[in-house]
């Protein structure tokens, strides 16, 4: 059968043996000797010959392909109309998360500031000849210096973000 196949397809391609040899990089004996069916190619070379008859290697060897009739296509359709419940279903959930993220950024934000006022800064009372002091104390400023600075900018984002991500009616 796919000796048959094989010359088939090169006619219908208006190919000669010595053609398809050159295209294989074969010798036209080894083309011949697969139309008789004296030999068979490899799983590369049939590879190589459907890319060179630009045919699927399951024509070559013979398979019929099936069309697909109209039940496949409805189990299709409903697969695709699961997995595209399933992706809504993600991205509302993602949404969700999201929201519920700014939210809470907000709610640390804010709360932070009455803590900030309310410790008013004890550490610059602090004796800093102790190298434990020093670092504890310099860690302390410091995150207190970027929340000052960095804090409005991430506020107005997260609520921004807020928005941006409620539940549309």
């Amino acid at each position: 059968m796919l000796n048959e196949n094989i010359k088939a397809i090169r006619k219908s391609k208006g190919l000669s043996q010595e053609e398809l040899a050159v295209k294989l990089n074969v010798v036209r004996q080894t083309i011949s000797k697969w139309e008789q069916g004296l030999s068979v190619p490899d799983a590369d070379m049939l590879i190589s010959i459907s890319e060179a008859f630009e045919t699927p290697v399951s024509t070559l060897l013979g398979e019929t392909v099936v069309e697909a009739k109209a039940d496949d296509f409805r189990a299709i359709s409903e697969k695709l109309e699961v997995i595209n419940l399933q992706l809504a279903h993600r991205k509302t959930t993602r949404q969700k998360v999201l929201h519920w993220f700014f939210i809470s950024l907000c709610t640390v934000i804010v709360a932070m500031y009455p803590v900030l006022i309310v410790l008013n800064s004890p550490y610059l009372g602090w004796d800093y000849s102790k190298p434990e002091t020093a670092v504890i104390g310099v860690v302390i400023h410091s995150f207190e210096w970027l929340f000052v600075r960095i804090a409005p900018f991430a506020l107005i984002g997260a609520i921004v973000g807020v928005c941006l991500t409620r539940k549309k009616a």
